[in-house]
Parts: structure tokens; sequence; C-alpha cells
């Protein structure tokens, strides 16, 4: 037992912790939680709580469904949302095998796997996501349009704003569970909302992602509302991304900041978005891994198409935002492709691995876009060497699938499920006949 351990355990006793939730994530994405009593998490600590693996989305098959769930004791926190009396907490897991070795399904350990590579090379992996999503007045119907909580536009103030309501008591609860927040405001959509979490280090970001999604829900359903981190969820109004800063240090130093240099990036940071640029179609089925994904992408708005980077320019898929004399450690880059419905341990990890990839091989950085995107004809995007993104999940499926790069970093269990899954979801979507061809073609066919 650590140090770490000794505090939770008398934490667990000083606030009167009932319950304790062990959260881990499928290879989707989505949260899974199990409870134990405070007196059954020493036995935790040291060996973890056994499951069946096989019942969890691509973690293992029957004959070898044996796991154990061992939490990760840095990540204890208080649940603000159980109301008074005895307490709730929860804590991250990693998932493990009955000999104590990690699990190859678990996203959490490719993460901490890449990162541990990247650490090889003495870089820390840093990561400071901007997150979107819609609030709606009800729960979702089927064959229904969801009412957005309001009317506002973007940074809209607005008299008795619901919205603002609903932010305030939503950072409210993730700062009491110690997640820091930059900003928030009414983003460009009907009951479109932003808030922005602080820098951290890549896995306590994907903890941290994951944690808000629960803290937004929660906070939704407690005021009778419903939120949505689905990409596009309307037709006309911008979709939801998850904007994330990214950068690379050498113990206290930015290895992203040269002075000097052009736009004060160094060769580091230009070899790194050289290589996200290079494998940006391999990556993008787990950075934007949903069938919708791929309606926000191409559906314009702010959301990028084309693999291109510039120098605050926000139709390019990777933008790098202006420098500030004052603070050389802010010079960072923004990757405007991933979705906030992605599994944020598997994109950072690819992401990570991507740019990593570019600096091992030393990349060239191809010119920057100085245009709007997309304002371009094709003929002129093609005469700047400028590519498209992917346009669909079967898109993105054929590239992941011949990707070298995507293997190694998922390893063999997770791409091979990963990809299964998407194939069988693209295949259930392309059978559905939506209400677009039922109002196009009934009238007339």
């Amino acid at each position: 037992m650590g140090k770490q351990e000794d505090f939770v355990l008398r934490a667990l006793e000083e606030r009167d912790v009932r319950f304790v939730r062990l959260w881990f994530t499928d290879v989707l994405g989505f949260l899974k939680s199990v409870a134990v009593a405070p007196a059954e998490l020493e036995g935790a600590f040291d060996e973890g709580i056994g499951f069946d693996g096989s019942a969890i989305e691509g973690f293992a098959r029957v004959y070898e469904a044996d796991m154990l769930a061992k939490p990760d004791p840095s990540t204890f926190q208080i649940l603000p949302w159980r109301g008074e009396g005895q307490a709730t907490a929860r804590m991250f897991c990693d998932i493990v095998m009955p000999d104590g070795s990690p699990s190859y399904a678990d996203p959490r350990h490719v993460l901490k796997r890449t990162l541990t590579r990247a650490a090889d090379q003495g870089f820390t992996f840093y990561t400071h996501p901007e997150i979107e999503f819609y609030v709606f007045r009800d729960s979702p119907q089927p064959g229904q349009e969801p009412v957005p909580v309001d009317r506002s536009g973007y940074f809209d103030h607005t008299a008795q704003s619901q919205g603002a309501d609903f932010r305030r008591e939503a950072i409210t609860m993730l700062e009491s569970m110690g997640i820091s927040v930059e900003f928030s405001h009414h983003e460009g959509g009907p009951g479109q909302q932003e808030i922005d979490l602080r820098y951290a280090d890549a896995l306590t970001t994907a903890d941290n992602v994951m944690t808000f999604r629960t803290v937004i829900r929660e906070v939704a359903l407690g005021q009778g509302l419903w939120a949505s981190f689905m990409p596009k969820p309307f037709t006309t109004h911008p979709g939801s991304g998850m904007h994330t800063h990214v950068s690379l240090f050498e113990g206290d130093r930015n290895a992203f900041f040269e002075a000097g240099a052009e736009y004060q990036l160094s060769k580091t940071g230009r070899q790194f978005i050289a290589g996200i640029l290079t494998h940006a179609a391999e990556i993008t089925c787990v950075t934007n891994q949903w069938v919708n994904s791929f309606k926000r992408l191409m559906g314009g708005g702010e959301a990028p198409s084309y693999i291109c980077w510039g120098h605050n320019n926000r139709s390019a898929m990777i933008r790098v935002p202006m420098y500030k004399p004052s603070k050389v450690n802010s010079t960072r880059i923004e990757l405007r492709t991933i979705d906030a419905a992605c599994n944020p341990y598997l994109a950072f990890a690819v992401v990570l691995a991507a740019g990593m990839k570019g600096i091992e091989e030393g990349y060239e950085l191809p010119p920057g876009a100085e245009d709007d995107v997309w304002s371009l004809t094709e003929r002129e995007r093609q005469a700047l060497g400028i590519e498209p993104l992917p346009r669909s999940l079967q898109d993105a499926i054929g590239v992941a699938e011949r990707s070298e790069l995507l293997a190694e970093t998922l390893g063999e269990h997770v791409f091979d499920f990963f990809l299964r899954n998407k194939r069988q979801e693209w295949m259930e979507y392309r059978t559905q006949v939506s209400a677009f061809e039922r109002d196009r073609m009934l009238p007339v066919l």
C-alpha cells in the first residue's frame, strides 16, 4: 500500500463514503461502473475487482473472460451530484489480466503505452480540449427532432438564460471534482454550449473528458433537460466538436517553441504537425468514429473537411494560434477534427503516435493554407496539394484497415475489434431509409 492508497482509505472514513464507483471505459468509449463498499477497497487496490470481460464491448472472448479492475488512487474524487448524506466516490481503473499483466483491450492502457513511448524520447504530451454539446428540453424520442433549450447564438448573453444557469452548475460541479475549467460560453447553434478544460497531461485530460460527459448529463437530468455530444444532431445547425490544443514538453521546456522561428514554432513542432497531416486519413476512424461524425466534417460551419494546416486559420484542420510573447509555454497547435463523442483515450493515443512518427521520421511540413479552404474550388485545392479527409465512415474504415501506424498504436485486439464494430455500424446505417428519402421521393415516385 502506498501513500495515495492510504490517503484514499482515510478519506473514505472522514467523508463517510458509503459506495465507491470504479470506472473504466470500453473500446468504443462508453463508461462502465461497478460499485464496491469501502471495506472492499483495500483488497481492490491489492488484487483488483474481478469481472466478466466477455460482457464488455470489445474486451474479451468468452474463453478468456476473467479480468480485474484495479483502481487508480490518484483519480479519487467524491461525486458531487449524489446530494447530502452518505457520500459516493469514484476512481478510474486500469484493466489487468489474472496474472497482473495489462489488458490488451483497455483503452486507458493504449494511451498509457503511447505516452510511455513518447516519454522514452523525453516528451510529455499535454492536451487542452474545448468541448461542445447541445442541451435539449426533453429526452430524445424516435422520429422526432429534439427541441433546443434556447434560441441563442455564439457568445450570446441572454437575460435569465437557462443555458447560462446550466453552465454555471456544471462548472461548479466539475471544479468540486478537481477539474479546472478555463472558459465557457454559448456556441453557435441553438442550445449549443462550450466548456473548455484547462491544460493537463493527456491521461488526466482523457479521464477528465469521461468525467465531464457524466457531469454534463447528470446536471441536465437534474434540471429536467437532456444533454448530447452527438457530432451533428441538426442538418442546419453547427456540429459539436472537441477542438484540442496539444503540445509537447521536455521537462519544463515547451518543445514546440523556438524564438525567432516562423510563428515561433520549433522544428519539433513542425514535424509533429507534419506527422498528424501525413496520417490524418488513417486516424480519422478513431478521432471521428461514428457514422454521424462525417455529417459534421462535411457539413460546413467551422468543421474541417481537408487535410491542411494554417496560422490562425480556422478553416484548416490544424491551426497554429497567435503567438503571445509573454507566454512562451503557450506555443501549441489546435487540432480541429476531433469529435466531442470520441473515445478520448484512443483519440489522444493516435494523435500522439502520428505526431511522434513525424518527429522520428523527420517529416517535412508542407506550406500552410492562407486562404479560406472551404471557399476554394476543388481544382484550386488540388493545385495546392490539399487532400480531403475521408468523406464517410466507410471511407475512413478503408484507409484505417491499411494503416500500420493505427495497428501498432491500438494493438491487434483493439484494432481488430474497433474496425469490426465500425463496419457493422456502417452496414446498419446504409440499409436505413431516411426521412430525407421519404420526403423527397414519396411525393414524386
